[in-house]
């Protein structure tokens, strides 16, 4: 019978040392691999936000995923640890508000037949702040619906088909709520041109992340208080709101300072209607 411990297994000369993983300065264009989830992908961007620095992936597909610096990396499949490269302003002057190559000197594309819907006019203009040139790159328009109970009446009006196809960003998109009875009833209908997507928040104000407007959390606001007023009444933000998105908008710069939850849905529909 072979002697089970013919090392000395408490000496510590003989025990395996873990290995370092080699600093590598996140460069745009590096191709990484994330073991968790195995994307893997181009850096495309790489922006400060509340949570550390982090850098935006892109794969063969055109996908983009957000990492934070930090995460654990695959380089030809070697474990690293990205470093910020010596300088990040050359970095930084190459990328768009959302983490895109930025493309100087590119001429917006004449408007394409497929569009971006969203609410309103608070939605539009946060959509405009992140991915506005991007949108003109690829020639897409984002129009604002005015709510949306009449959806169903508008795609129909539309008339999408593979070549003009529409996506829909709503606010509360949630489980049981009007908004997904809606979107479920257009989808029925149109399955195929038609993508509707949305995020969780009451209002588009709750996609800023709250460190970003130098507040903690977004409050809680009772049933049967209007949700904006009660923000501005419970932050003390006075009482115009017009003012107070204002305010809130000025503060966001890049994708950073957005909920992921929004981003997602967001790079989504660019996609499906790009595509």
């Amino acid at each position: 019978m072979a002697n089970r411990y013919e090392r000395d297994v408490l000496a510590t000369s003989e025990q395996p040392r873990k290995r370092q993983a080699a600093q590598v300065a996140a460069d745009i264009g590096l191709v990484i691999e994330c073991p968790h989830t195995g994307w893997c992908g181009a850096i495309v961007g790489l922006q400060k936000g509340p949570a550390g620095w982090a850098v935006d992936l892109e794969d063969r597909h055109g996908r983009r995923k957000m990492f934070l610096l930090s995460d654990p990396f695959l380089l030809d499949g070697e474990p690293v640890a990205l470093v910020r490269p010596i300088s990040t302003s050359g970095a930084s002057q190459q990328l768009t508000a959302s983490g895109s190559l930025a493309v100087p000197g590119r001429r917006a594309r004449v408007a394409q037949a497929s569009r971006i819907w969203v609410e309103g006019k608070q939605d539009a203009e946060l959509v405009e702040r992140i991915w506005g040139a991007d949108l003109r790159i690829e020639g897409i328009v984002v129009e604002e619906l005015g709510g949306a109970d009449d959806l169903l009446s508008a795609v129909r009006g539309f008339q999408p088909d593979p070549d003009q196809r529409i996506g829909v960003l709503l606010d509360h998109l949630v489980p049981d709520s009007k908004e997904q009875r809606i979107a479920d009833t257009v989808l029925t209908e149109f399955p195929e041109d038609v993508l509707i997507l949305g995020h969780p928040y009451i209002d588009v104000w709750q996609a800023v992340r709250p460190a970003t407007v130098g507040i903690e959390f977004w409050p809680t606001i009772p049933k049967g208080t209007p949700w904006k007023e009660g923000v501005c009444s419970n932050l003390g933000w006075g009482s115009d709101t017009g003012a107070a998105w204002r305010a809130i908008l000025a503060k966001v710069r890049t994708y950073a300072d957005i909920e992921s939850a929004m981003l997602g849905r967001v790079e989504e529909l660019i996609d499906f209607v790009t595509s």
